[in-house]
């Protein structure tokens, strides 16, 4: 198990000063957990007109310790770049992910990928509906990690271990893309996700680790 950090930036006039005034210092600290495997994904997440609005963080760490000494590091969240972060337990589903762009590689200059965040329904019947569908969806998506669809999912889970929702991101450059990808998807067809919020997003090529299952 690991942890999703989820945070968006302030709202003021001053809320992209105080980002480009910490992000060199972000960088370094996203190259170092991202060298020795404990951030296994990170991303800023992008608005409309493609100015940065927050962050996606996934953690490769065991326990809430180690969430604590990222959130102690991370710049955007010790400077206040960050005005609100969720954390969410998670799970990334081994899949055979392509690595991500790694140092050298260019940065894309707007948006390549959308980030989904889809949460599962509340009443009762919803564990039994995710796993009704469950190897449905995952065999739809295995193929897409192997050619770089998917670069990331996973599950969000509760205090027990137990799956409400997921984080997927896919190479689609619009929301209108990523919802048509999501349309054709046994958690969509089948009634599993039952709100989405979408945020587009680019790649930084940084010393990132394989993902689970991934090479």
């Amino acid at each position: 198990m690991g942890y999703a950090v989820l945070a968006f930036d302030g709202e003021d006039e001053a809320a992209p000063a105080r980002r480009m005034a910490a992000r060199d210092r972000h960088m370094e600290v996203l190259t170092r957990w991202a060298g020795d495997g404990r951030l296994a994904f990170g991303a800023p997440l992008l608005a409309e007109d493609g100015r940065a609005m927050g962050s996606l963080m996934i953690l490769a760490v065991p326990d809430e310790a180690g969430l604590r000494d990222y959130l102690a590091e991370e710049p955007f969240n010790q400077s206040g770049v960050w005005a609100r972060h969720e954390v969410f337990p998670f799970r990334i589903a081994p899949l055979p992910y392509r690595r991500l762009p790694q140092p050298g590689a260019p940065l894309a200059p707007r948006r390549t990928h959308t980030v989904i965040l889809a949460r599962d329904g509340r009443d009762a019947e919803a564990p039994a509906r995710r796993q009704a569908v469950r190897e449905r969806h995952i065999a739809r998506v295995r193929p897409m990690a192997e050619d770089s669809t998917l670069a990331i999912g996973g599950a969000i889970l509760d205090a027990d271990g137990g799956m409400t929702g997921s984080i997927a991101v896919v190479a689609c450059d619009s929301d209108a893309a990523a919802r048509a990808w999501m349309a054709e998807d046994p958690y969509v067809t089948g009634g599993v996700w039952q709100e989405t919020v979408l945020h587009g997003t680019r790649f930084a090529p940084l010393p990132w680790q394989a993902l689970p299952g991934g090479v």
